[in-house]
């Protein structure tokens, strides 16, 4: 694995530890962005469990980068469905940033990963 995929995973999986992990303790602020979008807490901590799955595929792919590109394409399909939820909801590009900068990322991620792997 090359440096550059080292560190965008090592960033991916702090990042989406930590969104994940405040989806899954349904902190106030997520309780209240949940319901903006029109999800409930329960579907929003299933939403994070799976953020940090995808961010626990990306570390095994630090040593497996086929699971790490697998966890990828994963978490850019809930990424894409993060966005759409946004856009429907009627948010403003602000709102959205966390999620485009995680799907960009997860996108950079697999495009360096997959120059490895071939």
């Amino acid at each position: 694995m090359t440096a550059a995929a080292t560190a965008l995973a090592v960033v991916l999986v702090v990042f989406l530890t930590s969104l994940g992990t405040a989806k899954m303790l349904a902190v106030a602020p997520i309780r209240q962005m949940a319901a903006h979008v029109g999800f409930t807490t329960a579907a929003y901590r299933r939403i994070g469990a799976l953020e940090v799955a995808g961010a626990a595929g990306i570390l095994v792919g630090l040593a497996e980068p086929r699971i790490g590109a697998l966890a990828g394409a994963g978490l850019l399909l809930l990424l894409a469905g993060a966005l759409i939820t946004h856009r429907r909801a009627g948010d403003p590009l602000r709102e959205a940033v966390p999620a485009l900068i995680a799907a960009l990322t997860v996108a950079a991620y697999l495009a360096v990963l997959w120059g490895g792997i071939r």
